[in-house]
């Protein structure tokens, strides 16, 4: 077990004052930066214009990067051109099965096209950096998988290099578009249950994810609890102050061998926020019952609590058994399915709208900086 205390630098020390680190921002318009793709306008059945095409292009084609096809395929205003993996057949694969003309194996084919407006980065995370400044290089908005980077000197670097370039980054950080985690962060924005008290999260997956993932990834608290950092700053709207986390290796032999943070299969972590808010949050790579998603947020004035989600409604009784007759989701994708779809939607339009999109690089930066 390893405790692992950490005073959060001030905002200014990292450049972060100044660029609105919550969630909203003044829409970025710029000289620098298009208001709205060049591209043609999509049409609707009845042949008035909708919003302008954007033409987009992937970097990696394995399960998220699929998702997001799937996604893109459905809206009238998106042409996807083209998709790249280092495994050319995967990229070819998902050509075929989506309808895209084009499949590469080099990356960069994608991120220096001259004929698209943005770019999906879904490969591994050990590579979005590099790729996220040659995308921004070319003058393409970039969508990126979390994290922006494993380090997070260079994350920050990359955010204010496509400031500089004037192309919009957007961190994949999909549990802020689903409609429970949604629902509690209105209902603390509205002060429907007063003032914020504490807020506890549980994030535990079914099972270890293998050995080749977790080498690379940074280890639990980049992988898999930057997501319940990020969530914690969501649903309470407020800056994060301090973070204690411990963490220790108990479900997964295989890691135990591991460097610093990746041989940890499960910690327990505590934010202190502004106005002395507590966010508890423990996260596990196993647990045997299914895909564990749960918060609850305390207040002054009542209770706001998302539970799990289950592929049916049914429930059971009999002399042994009384309750779900399914176990939770197993998978993330299946739990989180809703809000994968809404993110790259979100992402689509702003960039056709000329908006700002909804979950900045900045957002990134402090869940990876937390």
């Amino acid at each position: 077990m390893l405790l692992l205390p950490r005073a959060l630098l001030g905002l200014a020390a990292l450049g972060l004052a100044t660029h609105g680190f919550m969630l909203r921002r003044a829409p970025i318009m710029t000289a620098s930066t298009p208001s709205k793709p060049a591209s043609a306008k999509a049409a609707t059945s009845d042949g008035t214009e909708e919003r302008a095409t954007i033409r987009v292009g992937i970097v990696g084609c394995g399960r998220i990067g699929r998702v997001h096809l799937t996604t893109l395929k459905k809206l009238r205003y998106v042409d996807v051109r083209i998709v790249a993996d280092y495994f050319l057949e995967a990229a070819e694969s998902a050509a075929d099965e989506f309808g895209i003309a084009e499949a590469v194996q080099d990356a960069d084919t994608v991120l220096n096209h001259p004929d698209l407006d943005a770019v999906w980065i879904c490969s591994p995370s050990r590579l979005h950096a590099e790729q996220i400044r040659a995308a921004a290089t070319a003058g393409k908005h970039v969508f990126c998988e979390k994290p922006l980077g494993t380090d997070l000197a260079e994350s920050i670097e990359v955010v204010k290099y496509c400031e500089e370039q004037g192309v919009q980054l957007m961190t994949a950080l999909q549990r802020r578009f689903d409609p429970a985690f949604r629902r509690i962060h209105d209902a603390v924005a509205d002060g429907e249950v007063g003032e914020p008290v504490q807020l506890r999260i549980t994030s535990r997956d079914p099972a270890p994810p293998p050995l080749s993932y977790v080498e690379g990834s940074g280890g639990l608290f980049k992988d898999m609890a930057v997501h319940d950092l990020d969530m914690s700053c969501f649903l309470l709207g407020r800056e994060p102050l301090r973070v204690f986390a411990t963490g220790g290796c108990h479900v997964d032999p295989n890691i135990r061998h591991l460097e610093g943070a990746e041989a940890f299969d499960t910690a327990n972590i505590l934010v202190d926020f502004e106005g002395g808010v507590v966010a508890s949050i423990d996260v596990c790579r196993k647990a045997v019952y299914g895909y564990d998603q749960r918060a609850e947020l305390l207040g002054t004035e009542g209770m706001m609590q998302s539970e799990n989600l289950f592929p049916t409604t049914v429930r059971k009784a009999t002399a042994d058994w009384f309750g779900h007759a399914d176990k939770p989701h197993d998978f993330f994708m299946n739990r989180y399915a809703v809000a994968y779809e809404t993110e790259t939607a979100a992402f689509a339009r702003a960039i056709t709208d000329g908006a700002q999109v909804p979950v900045d690089g900045w957002d990134g930066v402090r869940s990876l900086r937390l």
